[in-house]
């Protein structure tokens, strides 16, 4: 069981690490041509894992195309290309901690649109989340964040939160027809595609002509570590703790990279961040924890 909590700890450093790769990929090209070199060589990689894990290479029905659609136009497609603009302006960790509020918006839409309970407790967890979040983009001065509004990076990563909650709630419907790695594998593909005509009408070719060693040495990191790897190590310890386990370790992503904005690119670590990023992460664990009878209701399932 050890090793599965490394792989779960892995993963996470994995995608802690993307914000920082994300910063420095970000200024070598545009937003979609690295969205685009990212989730084509992970489609690659994901393809002939999902043979390897599911025994066949991963088909595509009619039937499922709707939702892997979605899946690729919402978590792939728009979650990245906002991603990789973002982060052009927006420092690593700061960008991380706002992102770190995405269990908070999936639980108020889901309330909302799948009708679920909203005790107290979550009720509480999502202000939270959105308090630390005020927090976090204002630098603790909201009169000046209502003076000057939102920067172009900040309203990008915003989009991410967006973009990210979407994909979540559609995996939701989606994992009920679809087996995990087919679904994952496919939205990668798909979403390579919907980068592509973007990417190339926005200089692609210049991009991969002009790119620096290190560019490619970040695309690897993105295609087959972060993505590759983070993800099947991460199923991997959804399978065996399940999803709720499994799903705290999710926390160390912010953390993680926090640590490695201010290690590797020098990012200051304010108070107010720190602030906000404990706020944002206490009303996640808040909005996540069940209850008593939730509990109890998990132990009788197992």
């Amino acid at each position: 069981m050890t090793h599965i909590y490394c792989k779960l700890i892995g993963s996470a450093v994995l995608w802690g690490g993307t914000w920082v790769a994300g910063r420095l990929l970000a200024a070598s090209m545009g937003p979609f041509s690295a969205a685009f070199l990212r989730f084509a060589l992970a489609s690659v990689f994901l393809f002939f894992l999902t043979a390897r894990v599911e025994g066949r290479f991963p088909r595509l029905s009619r039937r499922e195309l709707p939702w892997l659609l979605t899946l690729a136009a919402t978590g792939i497609f728009a979650y990245n290309a906002l991603f990789f603009a973002g982060l052009r302006t927006v420092p690593a960790g700061r960008a991380a901690l706002i992102v770190a509020c995405i269990p908070s918006v999936v639980a108020l839409f889901s309330g909302l649109l799948f009708r679920e309970a909203f005790p107290p407790r979550k009720l509480a967890g999502i202000a939270l989340s959105f308090g630390g979040v005020g927090v976090i983009v204002s630098g603790g001065d909201v009169a000046a964040l209502f003076a000057k509004g939102l920067s172009t990076g900040d309203l990008c990563i915003f989009g991410c939160v967006a973009a990210w909650a979407a994909y979540t709630l559609a995996g939701k419907k989606a994992m009920e027809r679809i087996a995990p790695y087919s679904a994952v594998t496919w939205s990668c593909i798909l979403g390579a595609l919907m980068l592509l005509p973007p990417a190339l009408a926005m200089g692609l070719t210049r991009d991969v002509a002009a790119a620096p060693p290190t560019a490619w040495g970040l695309v690897a990191f993105f295609g087959i570590l972060a993505t590759g790897f983070g993800f099947s190590w991460y199923y991997e310890g959804v399978k065996a703790l399940g999803p709720t386990k499994a799903g705290v370790f999710i926390n160390l992503v912010p953390v993680v990279a926090v640590f490695l904005g201010w290690l590797l690119l020098g990012e200051p670590l304010s108070p107010t961040l720190a602030l906000g990023g404990g706020l944002v992460l206490a009303g996640v664990w808040l909005t996540n924890r069940q209850g008593q009878k939730g509990q109890r209701a998990a132990l009788k399932t197992r």
